[in-house]
């Protein structure tokens, strides 16, 4: 018999539209999301699609993040530690737990690859650094 799955589709899409929904309310990532996404129904879908991808390895993500990423002007590690408590928020208010330890400890290394992805593509003669764990 195979193991049961770590969640369904509907505890990702909770998780997915919880979060963002905390990340457009927020006075510093807002701002910077509402800029670059114009049609917020179609990204939420790519994001379940992604999360999807990670936590149930679907293989439904098809794209790149971090090109996406490292094109965005003006971001630093203070927005990423910021996007990163605002997940950890949202995920610690999730039912489903086992689900939200996964999430948060995918994002954590995600946040971490964008970021030292992000100072490359930046400043590529300088030494990237780690995001400090708060």
């Amino acid at each position: 018999m195979p193991p049961e799955p770590l969640c369904t589709e509907e505890d990702i899409s909770a998780l997915v539209h919880a979060f963002y929904a905390r990340v457009r309310r927020d006075d510093l990532l807002g701002p910077v999301f509402d800029t670059h996404i114009d049609d917020w129904d179609r990204h939420l879908v790519k994001l379940t699609d992604f999360w999807s991808s990670i936590l149930l390895r679907t293989g439904r993500f098809t794209g790149a993040p971090m090109p996406r990423h490292a094109a965005l002007p003006g971001l630093n590690a203070a927005m990423f530690q910021h996007w990163l408590a605002l997940f950890h928020q949202t995920a610690a208010e999730q039912p489903n737990q086992a689900m939200a330890r996964q999430a948060t400890e995918a994002a954590d290394r995600i946040a971490q690859s964008l970021w030292m992805g992000y100072q490359f593509s930046h400043t590529p003669d300088t030494l990237p650094r780690g995001l400090c764990h708060g």
